[in-house]
């Protein structure tokens, strides 16, 4: 057995998507091939109702697939074939949009005025690009939840793991989809695939995915007594951490735990035609797209 060493870390950066949406994108718009099949991931933990209310209104997705997962407050979401519908906390959206949808996502907090949750998309290959849109939302209470004897709790949401099976099924990319809890202290390891692509990210307590030492945070800059400073944030809130091959992870869990996803896929290969919400494989594709969602056509029949 070989365990994954580190080959990528980095901190979640401040952006604006939507209609005026604060969020911190995890990964995105950069080399897609670190993290082949899966394209973007964005983080939106707000606590203050003016920074998320305004929400993302109306826009298209082709050629990809939405993860959305809830973990306070609610998102309503619609879209143009007349799907709608609510994710509560603990919640998941794994939505196909394939040849094409519009869409609107609008997230409201809960009775402290929190909105958290994730978004990943994950690619398609070229042969799924114009399929049928789908969705499968899926309650909180059908992630299977597994517990350790050492206190480590793991939410399956997709994928197989410890003897579960999570509720999402029929995904291009055969990903791994997990909720990570590890106790305060505690030294864990995981099975991963050897050959497909893995990402953690930490977005509470700290710990250590390289070579299982100390926990480790991110060289950031911080102001002290009016100097900029470098120094390694040891919180790791907010750190993604990219694997190389292998087919074991193992993470230290810090003083106050760590909560983490662990996500795998199986990497696509493909070139990759990106323009914001549309990803196809050639510059061709993506120009008939942008015809198509001015000349109305970019919502196609079932098929």
């Amino acid at each position: 057995m070989s365990i994954r060493p580190v080959k990528h870390e980095s901190r979640a950066t401040p952006t604006m998507e939507g209609a005026g949406v604060k969020l911190h994108r995890v990964f995105g718009f950069g080399d897609p091939s670190m993290t082949d099949p899966f394209l973007m991931m964005d983080d939106f933990r707000n606590d203050d109702p003016s920074d998320y209310i305004r929400g993302f209104p109306w826009h298209p997705h082709r050629g990809i697939e939405t993860i959305t997962y809830v973990l306070a407050g609610t998102v309503e979401h619609g879209d143009s074939l007349g799907n709608q519908g609510m994710l509560g906390a603990g919640d998941l959206q794994w939505m196909t949009a394939g040849s094409g949808i519009m869409h609107q996502e609008m997230p409201k907090g809960d009775f402290a005025g929190r909105m958290h949750g994730f978004q990943l998309w994950a690619n398609l290959p070229s042969s799924l690009k114009m399929t049928t849109p789908r969705y499968q939302d899926i309650k909180s209470a059908d992630i299977p939840v597994v517990v350790d004897d050492d206190g480590t709790a793991v939410r399956v949401i997709c994928g197989d793991f410890w003897g579960k099976s999570g509720p999402v099924d029929g995904i291009a990319a055969e990903p791994v989809y997990l909720d990570i809890s590890v106790p305060p202290g505690k030294r864990k390891t995981f099975p991963v695939d050897t050959y497909r692509s893995a990402f953690a990210y930490i977005f509470a307590g700290s710990g250590s995915f390289r070579d299982a030492s100390k926990p480790f945070g991110v060289k950031v800059e911080k102001e002290y007594m009016g100097e900029e400073l470098n120094i390694r944030d040891l919180s790791g809130n907010r750190t993604l951490v990219v694997f190389d091959t292998g087919d074991e992870i193992t993470v230290q869990a810090g003083e106050q735990g760590i909560r983490f996803l662990l996500v795998t896929g199986k990497p696509i290969k493909e070139p990759v035609a990106w323009h914001g919400p549309i990803v196809m494989n050639s510059r061709e594709e993506l120009m008939q797209a942008m015809r198509e969602l001015q000349n109305g056509t970019f919502i196609k029949a079932d098929h």
